[in-house]
């Protein structure tokens, strides 16, 4: 049976920053491949930032039949773990996304992980990262109740490519969170209201793969955060329906909708969702800007916040908090 941390976990780094130069940082890539030569450019942008950065003994290795994944899955799974269980580590950062994180969750020991789980500092480690990371984002909030960060990983070529989301990321490690507004530049208001809670979510198709599995068995409560890529919008309107079958939907006190890139036409996107969620009775946000947006924008979850969301007054994403 796995032991998690206390919730005040969750507060660790509202008041205080993640990261501060020195600290350590383990690159591991727990679903897809990626070169040497993206890996290299995402070392020298975290060292960089003054971290001392440990890569995965497996993160390029080649995999012996998929090139799809980032090598076999025990040798991904070790990598995550050895990472999580070193002493001295402050930070894991998954270095892209793809496919294959939900291969390695039912062979990790959750109770070890939780006995690793605090940095020399008493805090809680931090874990990084978006897309199909989203399978650990849920592992960890069920198995560890510890806060992570989804947010742009160092090796795609958005990382790269986009100045913006390279300090938006640093920011996120560097500063506290307790207030920040993450209101995107492009959010609309597509059901009106105010909602707190717990932020939660990720990618849409990956919280639908889950369903059934241990992480899902008891939806959590609080302000829920979908986006996706790739995926026609009858794909999306299948893994609502999962969603709510399942209850996710329901436990939401309100939905936050982020970018839907290559999906299909925004307007069909949108229509999906204003004929699917307002039955709901809870507010909901379009288009906020995180997920696979060029500029895409950092988010934290298993963290507090609220959302306010009138039409005839700002929007407020508030981490923490409202005050």
């Amino acid at each position: 049976m796995t032991v998690p941390l206390v919730a005040p976990g969750r507060l660790a780094y509202l008041d205080s920053p993640p990261l501060q130069p020195g600290d350590r940082v383990r690159f591991v890539s727990p679903s897809g491949p990626g070169t040497a030569e993206s890996l290299e450019r995402a070392v020298a942008y975290y060292r960089a930032w003054g971290l001392d950065v440990v890569v995965g003994d497996h993160v390029l290795d080649p995999h012996p039949r998929a090139k799809y994944l980032a090598g076999g899955d025990e040798e991904r799974r070790r990598d995550l773990v050895d990472a999580w269980g070193d002493p001295d580590t402050d930070a894991v950062v998954c270095v892209r996304g793809g496919y294959g994180a939900m291969r390695l969750l039912d062979g990790i020991d959750w109770d070890l992980m939780s006995a690793a789980a605090l940095r020399r500092d008493g805090r809680p480690k931090l874990l990084t990262g978006s897309s199909d990371i989203t399978a650990l984002h849920e592992a960890f909030r069920a198995h560890l109740d510890v806060p992570t960060l989804f947010c742009p990983m160092a090796g795609n070529d958005v990382f790269r490519d986009s100045a913006f989301i390279r300090d938006d990321v640093r920011r996120w490690l560097f500063e506290p969170w307790r207030g920040r507004d993450i209101v995107g530049p492009r959010t609309e208001v597509l059901v009106p209201g105010t909602a707190a809670g717990r932020f939660t979510g990720g990618n849409l198709s990956l919280l639908a793969a889950g369903i059934g599995a241990p992480e899902a068995s008891d939806p959590p409560e609080g302000i829920l955060f979908m986006e996706d890529t790739d995926e026609e919008p009858y794909r999306l309107d299948g893994y609502l329906v999962q969603l709510g079958r399942a209850g996710r939907l329901a436990a939401a006190s309100g939905i936050v909708l982020g970018s839907w890139h290559k999906c299909g036409e925004a307007e069909a996107v949108r229509a999906l969702m204003d004929e699917m969620l307002p039955g709901l009775g809870v507010p909901v946000l379009w288009e906020q800007g995180f997920g696979h947006d060029p500029a895409a924008l950092s988010i934290p979850l298993n963290v507090d916040g609220t959302l306010v969301a009138h039409v005839d007054a700002p929007i407020r994403l508030v981490v923490g908090g409202d005050d």
